[in-house]
């Protein structure tokens, strides 16, 4: 037996060493990923995008730092199916749920969620845990509750806080959310959110009922920051899918203040088109996007001061257009920008969204693309910077327009949205041309409206009639990417099957 010299042998066990940490380094080396997800936020209510007087100074920064994309999609135009498709990269043909099936009601004893996820869906926390991530969320899941196959907990996510079910997350200070499947206890009081005052005798105390002590949004970052604490040594996904800036309209009162008397003609909302009254809701929903926006930096501001900024990516969207009740007034704040439509809608009111996406050293910093992406592109995009295996998605990877490799960047011919609430609703962008079929349910044979949206990017002039060529291949479209539901509520394509409306 060969002896070694005692210097060799410290070399060796040098190199050895070396090489072992450098392997474990490089083990390390797979990017934190934080998913930032507001709520029926639109398209034009923060200043990246344009807005003038809601003030959102982190996301502005956010954007220099980054890249912004001007045409990205939701998936569908409402939460619940948006979230689904989202986490399992399909779209509206052949995802699993398609709309807001509501169970339960809305009292904490009959609180029952939407539709859960099945057993055995591929999601993205799933694909992630596959290559070595801890996965965690805190914010809305609203596809399943604890106790069904669609707790967040069983579909891949490690650590789950906050809204199961999204009737819920109407009000911002609830009695209670959720922690790995337990009931988290707030200091709030119950009351029913969906109340109307009298505009003639409401007082200030009547308006000041529906504020509590635990703001559930800042609970939601609390146990993000825990979160990102306890998992900062080995790569991490964290999905942020905050309640904001949906109605109700309530605020603490510090986020309030910079607001109150900046709105001219500025009136009470009493409750008339649902949800709770407030004494100032045009200041109200500027404050709860300005509280949304400082949530976003004390997120970036945690990952910076752990060390970790340039090995996290941050992106941040919305999983609809603005809404059109509960005393918000999108058109006063041009929360879409100019576009037709708003939540429930196909047109780019209600489903393009801003996409902002930060990782220093990789996406090039105040840079802006015009690439058509969609948020089911996300798990295949996640699996690209990850090295995960893709399952079946409908999405692409947009990890080339993200670093600047726009000549890699796979294209495609479409993207496919069917909705099967608000009648019935399809829609296609291909290229610059967007098609869109309404009332479907009621009329299997509605005709399509053909927009360009190069030169009308507000869907106003109609073009089917001297695009016949497009309406085949739309027809052609649509009948490839659809596949019949699995419940007869969202099924509306197929004349064969019974039509039954679905709930809104």
């Amino acid at each position: 037996m060969t002896r070694l010299k005692p210097g060799v042998f410290i070399l060796l066990l040098l190199f050895t060493t070396y090489t072992f940490a450098q392997s474990k380094k490089t083990a390390q080396k797979k990017p934190n990923i934080i998913y930032i997800y507001a709520d029926d936020l639109g398209y034009g209510e923060i200043g990246p995008y344009g807005q003038k007087l809601i003030k959102t100074p982190n996301l502005d920064k956010m954007a220099k730092e980054g890249m912004k994309f001007m045409q990205h999609y939701t998936s569908t135009p409402v939460c619940a199916p948006a979230r689904c498709m989202l986490m399992t990269g399909k779209h509206g043909g052949h995802s699993y749920i398609r709309g807001n099936y509501e169970m339960g009601g809305f009292t904490d004893d009959t609180e029952g969620g939407q539709m859960p996820l099945p057993e055995g869906i591929f999601t993205i926390p799933k694909m992630l845990k596959e290559v070595g991530y801890t996965t965690g969320m805190s914010g809305k899941w609203g596809l399943g509750m604890e106790n069904t196959t669609g707790s967040p907990n069983k579909q891949g996510f490690d650590y789950a806080y906050g809204v199961l079910d999204q009737k819920q997350a109407h009000n911002f200070y609830p009695t209670h959310l959720w922690e790995n499947g337990k009931w988290d206890t707030l200091a709030n009081q119950y009351f029913n959110l969906h109340v109307r005052l009298d505009s003639a005798k409401a007082t200030d105390m009547d308006f000041e009922g529906f504020i509590g002590k635990d703001y559930a949004a800042t609970k939601m970052t609390e146990k993000a920051l825990n979160f990102i604490d306890r998992n900062k040594q080995k790569p991490f996904f964290l999905y942020l899918p905050y309640t904001i800036p949906h109605v109700g309209l309530q605020v603490p009162h510090k986020y309030l203040k910079q607001y109150i008397g900046k709105f001219e003609g500025e009136k009470p909302y009493y409750g008339q088109n649902g949800y709770n009254p407030s004494k100032y809701p045009l200041s109200t929903y500027a404050a709860m996007i300005s509280c949304l926006d400082e949530q976003v930096g004390i997120i970036m501001k945690k990952v910076k001061d752990l060390g970790l900024d340039n090995n996290t990516i941050i992106m941040f969207s919305s999983d609809n257009g603005a809404t059109f009740n509960g005393g918000v007034q999108a058109k006063y704040f041009n929360s879409v920008a100019g576009l037709r439509g708003l939540k429930m809608d196909l047109f780019e009111g209600g489903i393009r969204e801003p996409f902002i996406a930060r990782w220093p050293g990789k996406i090039p910093a105040n840079t802006s693309s015009d690439f058509v992406s969609v948020q089911y592109d996300m798990m295949a995009t996640l699996a690209a910077i990850t090295g995960a295996k893709v399952n079946n998605t409908d999405g692409i990877s947009l990890l080339p327009t993200l670093t600047g490799n726009n000549k890699a960047q796979t294209q495609r011919e479409y993207i496919y949205f069917e909705y099967p609430e608000n009648g019935g609703l399809v829609a296609i962008r291909m290229g610059d041309w967007k098609g869109v079929r309404l009332n479907v349910r009621k009329n299997i044979n509605s005709p399509w409206m053909i927009f360009n949206l190069k030169t009308d990017r507000a869907e106003s002039i109609d073009v089917s009639s001297q695009h016949p060529e497009l309406v085949k291949r739309f027809n052609e479209i649509v009948k490839k990417e659809h596949q019949v539901s699995h419940i007869n509520e969202w099924e509306f394509l197929d004349s064969k099957m019974p039509k039954k409306l679905g709930g809104g």
